[in-house]
């Protein structure tokens, strides 16, 4: 399962959006500005208030790190 936690107005996530969707990855987004219990939890395992944070299987990674999305998720890139 991926979940992504992103905001309206955060550019690196709608590439990081685009990106998934390019590469046919099914996702749960989460909006942080809406979801109190899910702002604290990326707090919570990242030390910092930031977006995109990605959930793969239980893996955080903050920001669009292609190179561990793309080796977590076996994207050919």
């Amino acid at each position: 399962m991926v979940r992504l936690f992103t905001t309206p107005t955060c550019p690196y996530c709608y590439t990081l959006k685009e990106f998934l969707k390019e590469h046919n990855v099914a996702f749960e987004e989460i909006d942080i500005s809406q979801d109190s219990q899910s702002r604290d939890f990326i707090v919570e395992k990242t030390g910092k208030m930031e977006v995109p944070v990605i959930d793969i299987e239980g893996e955080i990674i903050a920001g669009f790190d292609r190179q561990k999305i793309v080796k977590l998720l076996k994207i050919k890139d």
